[in-house]
């Protein structure tokens, strides 16, 4: 991953947000409109709503803004980031101090679920090496996509005829009409842009990915034959964590940073007691979530622990109160767990 895309999105990373409480809100940054962030995101905010607490979600680029908008943009208490982008922070962290600024405060609030690496292309593109010369869609500058097809193509030395900066919700259409070669996409099986709309499976199939250099950073996968309508057999491929992130904010510096911990809090807590509903009526990816999975490097928050007690009850206004949101005994040995490990 080059610095200097990095350089570029963390500059407007200068400060950590200083808004009054007057007109306190609770935002997510997620991603784009078909992608798995955001189903995540309105899977949490029906937690959220369940309990009288409103959780906005907001559209965005993709893990790079949704990091900077949690330490920098106003009402901003939550973001789903990929654990690539955050291992490769912390690699130009110990010696750049700008990457330093922007990382401050920046915490872990829970890992969540492994998201495949989507290449689709024409079918004459057999293999990663084939993307040579072609025109390829990379995701837009500030995205996960952009930052994780930049590390493949710079590791396997693949050289693109034309690298086109544009998100996949672009690319897609552009790719069936022929007017470039192949895009990536970097989102957790199924995704909605793939099982949306027709893609004819005698034009276009998903490459595999199973070249050795990448697994240094990577973590093999499949996708399952049928999970889309294009795919008749099993792909193996590669994938990266996604990861919640929150800021460290401090209850005595002011009303916000007070009303902002208190969020945090309120929804590790409501994660955590509602993760079993959240495996059965939320995005499948749920199923998979391990909540004690975390990136090397980095600190869960304060509120974060604060939420995870065990006695602790989030501020839900009746009647949600009344059906009751704290931890019942089947749930105690698990919740222990994940505080013990949570909390090391």
């Amino acid at each position: 991953m080059k610095r200097s895309v990095l350089a570029a999105a963390l500059g407007l990373a200068l400060s950590a947000g200083g808004a009054s409480a007057e007109g306190f809100e609770r935002n997510i940054m997620t991603g784009g409109p078909q992608g798995t962030y955001i189903q995540i995101g309105r899977d949490i905010a029906a937690l959220g709503a369940d309990c009288g607490l409103t959780l906005n979600v907001v559209e965005s680029a993709g893990s790079l803004e949704n990091f900077v908008g949690v330490r920098n943009r106003r009402n901003t208490q939550f973001g789903i980031v990929q654990s690539d982008v955050l291992e490769y922070l912390k690699t130009f962290e110990a010696n750049d101090p700008e990457v330093q600024k922007a990382v401050k405060g920046v915490r872990i609030m829970f890992p969540l679920y492994n998201e495949e690496i989507h290449v689709l292309a024409r079918k004459d593109i057999a293999s990663m090496k084939d993307l040579a010369g072609r025109k390829i869609a990379v995701g837009k500058k500030d995205s996960g996509t952009f930052l994780t097809a930049t590390l493949i193509m710079d590791i396997l030395q693949v050289k693109a005829g034309e690298r086109i900066d544009i998100n996949p919700d672009e690319a897609l259409p552009k790719l069936l009409s022929g007017e470039i070669d192949a895009f990536f996409y970097v989102a957790g099986a199924p995704a909605a842009l793939f099982t949306g709309n027709a893609i004819d499976k005698a034009k276009f199939h998903l490459v595999p990915i199973t070249e050795a250099p990448l697994l240094a950073t990577y973590t093999p996968s499949r996708i399952e034959a049928g999970t889309y309508s294009f795919q008749d057999q099993p792909v193996d491929l590669i994938a990266v964590k996604a990861v919640m992130m929150t800021y460290d904010y401090d209850i005595k510096r002011n009303a916000y940073h007070r009303e902002s911990c208190k969020a945090v809090a309120d929804f590790s807590s409501l994660i955590l007691t509602g993760l079993d509903k959240l495996k059965a009526t939320g995005h499948p990816k749920w199923k998979t979530v391990d909540l004690t999975a975390l990136p090397p490097g980095w600190q869960v928050g304060v509120c974060v622990k604060a939420g995870m007690a065990l006695d602790y009850k989030p501020a839900c206004k009746p009647p949600a109160e009344k059906a009751g949101g704290g931890a019942d005994d089947s749930n105690e040995e698990y919740l222990n767990l994940l505080k013990q490990r949570l909390q090391q």
